[in-house]
């Protein structure tokens, strides 16, 4: 992973606050059999983080997909995902996680940043730009408190 910044272009609406979602890490932080479907898992993910950005009006979600997971924005199935912000990583989703905390830190009207995932090394990456962190287990905890 490298720990520089790049260029998104994915957060600019001014809010108060930014969440950026691991979502590899979330996805594989429960043992519900995601791995025999990927792409399933990560629509699953979207559909409740659409769900809870909706109880969020200052608030700005950004999801970041990598390898088989960028399939679930689109083909049939592909969710609805209201305002929550969907990133490809091209690469690995550790440079896009830090390059999109980078960017959105660095806006002007200085957004909090949340970055989720329990990843260590990423935790390593963020932090010094003055993002905090949280593990998957306090997003998860936010999704399952959503109504069905």
């Amino acid at each position: 992973m490298v720990c520089g910044d790049g260029q998104t272009g994915v957060v600019d609406d001014g809010r108060s606050r930014v969440v950026v979602v691991d979502a590899a890490n979330v996805v594989g932080s429960r043992p519900d059999g995601w791995w025999r479907d990927r792409v399933g898992a990560a629509r699953r993910l979207l559909t409740r983080l659409a769900a809870l950005q909706e109880e969020l009006p200052d608030t700005d979600v950004v999801v970041v997909l990598e390898g088989a997971a960028c399939r679930a924005v689109s083909g049939e199935g592909a969710p609805d995902t209201g305002r929550v912000r969907v990133v490809l990583a091209s690469g690995a989703g550790d440079d896009t996680i830090v390059s999109v905390t980078a960017e959105v830190v660095g806006q002007t009207h200085h957004p909090a940043v949340t970055v989720v995932t329990a990843d260590r090394e990423l935790r390593q990456c963020v932090e010094p730009s003055g993002a905090t962190t949280t593990g998957p287990r306090w997003l998860l905890d936010q999704l399952d408190a959503l109504p069905e």
